[in-house]
């Protein structure tokens, strides 16, 4: 390490949420004086919203700097050493520094640190298919992918569009090309598309996706993604039938983007995600913090550590890493799993845990489904909504919510959200204190009307 510097050096590795959080509230902490701050991030744009880029492909948000929280250059002029087209390639944590290479030149170069960031995101998950690496197939994680993704579909002439996988970014991504103008077929490889769901609650979602116009073939694996005579493909292949493409998306999910910190022999959990402590320090290494999509956290509900990919999570970590980095101090001790998105006028909305992991983790449990309306059934604009409540079997305590309705049904999953982080059982969420006027709710909340339901159960099973 040079020993002519005398201010700490604060490396981050990726520019998006998690990696400049950290380091702009570090640099709230700390001014330029007592702590320089070098950033790298191998595309073109940092601190943007990954989670718009299937409204900005629909055309909901017309322009992709709507989605760019803040450019390099703002960061730049807070006394930020931002290197975008810059990958880091190599992390020597014995030497305390990382090694990078200008994806424009080429040019390698060593950069020494005494605080090191890592917040590398995730990848999408590319089955090793044949065809997989063909153009007209992509994946969208980042500003480029959506930008590739849009030049490609002003540069085709055909409107088939297949889109693998349905969960999130794969039930988004085909309303999107809908709304584009495509003929869509979603091949799902699950019973049911959003498997973030129980089945019961996905097949709402199945019937709104096809009253959309949308082909969902579920129970489907992917063999081969078949191309023609040009290189690009053509159709996605499963053993049963072959679906034709001009353009084919992937939202299969994603994975811990941790190739570096692997080769560094930094720990990761299960699911190959780094692990910290609640500081979000890398366990076992004093100067180095990790958060956003490359990380695992705990998960309150079941105990167990899990990979929860975003924006909100990202966002959260990299204020602590920086309050941390920064001299002072700051935790984050977990989430329940909560998660909103919506197909058409469909919200869908989850939290805690479903069926199957509950099971996982060895809890006995109850589960209820109530149909309500968003609001008193009298009042104009009344929807329908369905809400499922998992109980634990003895306790009562709540463990998971489920819900799909109309406007006003998904962020009703945030007062459950709450309730699982204070450790509340159904009983107790009876009580709750919810706020009631005929535009905004029946007079007994859907929620609530499940949590008396749930309580029912409960106390049938002998408690």
């Amino acid at each position: 390490m040079s020993m002519s510097r005398t201010k700490e050096r604060l490396v981050v590795i990726g520019g998006d949420a998690a990696g400049m959080s950290a380091a702009s509230q570090a640099r709230r902490l700390k001014g330029p004086d007592a702590l320089e701050i070098v950033a790298f991030e191998r595309g073109h744009f940092t601190s943007y919203s990954a989670c718009g880029i299937p409204y900005w492909v629909g055309g909901d948000v017309a322009e992709r700097e709507q989605l760019i929280a803040r450019t390099p250059e703002e960061h730049r002029a807070r006394d930020i050493d931002l290197r975008i087209r810059t990958e880091v390639t190599e992390i020597d944590v014995e030497g305390a520094r990382v090694r990078s290479r200008d994806l424009a030149s080429g040019a390698e170069s060593w950069t020494p640190y005494d605080k090191l960031v890592i917040a590398t995101g995730a990848r999408p998950i590319r089955p090793q298919l044949p065809g997989v690496d063909a153009p007209g197939v992509h994946g969208v994680q980042t500003l480029d992918d959506g930008q590739a993704l849009l030049d490609t579909l002003a540069a085709t002439q055909g409107r088939r569009a297949v889109v693998v996988g349905a969960g999130y970014i794969g039930v988004e991504m085909a309303e999107a090309l809908i709304k584009r103008g495509y003929e869509v077929t979603v091949v799902n490889r699950s019973k049911e598309p959003m498997a973030t769901l129980d089945p019961d609650m996905g097949a709402l979602v199945h019937k709104a996706m096809e009253g959309l116009g949308i082909t969902m073939v579920n129970d489907a694996e992917v063999t081969e993604l078949p191309t023609g005579d040009d290189g690009r493909v053509r159709a996605v292949a499963t053993e049963d039938a072959e679906y034709p493409a001009d353009v084919v998306v992937l939202g299969i999910g994603v994975r811990p983007e941790t190739t570096l910190a692997k080769a560094a022999g930094l720990p990761l959990g299960e699911h190959h995600g780094l692990l910290t402590d609640l500081a979000m320090r890398v366990r076992g290494h004093e100067n180095i913090w990790a958060g956003g999509d490359c990380v695992e956290v705990l998960d309150l509900v079941s105990g167990s550590e899990r990979h929860i990919p975003l924006g909100t999570h990202a966002n959260k970590h990299g204020q602590v890493i920086g309050a941390n980095v920064g001299g002072g101090y700051a935790t984050f001790p977990g989430v329940v799993g909560t998660a909103v998105s919506k197909v058409c006028d469909l919200e869908i909305a989850r939290t805690g845990l479903r069926e199957k992991d509950a099971r996982r983790v060895g809890l006995q449990f109850e589960a209820v489904t109530v149909e309500s309306t968003s609001r008193a059934g009298y009042y104009p604009g009344a929807e329908p909504m369905t809400v499922k409540m998992l109980a634990e079997r003895r306790t009562g305590r709540l463990l998971g919510v489920q819900i799909v309705g109309g406007e006003g049904a998904g962020k009703r999953v945030d007062i459950a959200a709450v309730a699982l982080t204070a450790g509340m059982t159904v009983e107790q969420m009876t009580a709750l204190d919810l706020g009631y006027a005929p535009p905004f709710s029946p007079v007994w909340d859907p929620i609530l009307v499940a949590a008396r339901k749930a309580v029912a159960a409960v106390r049938a099973h002998g408690v």
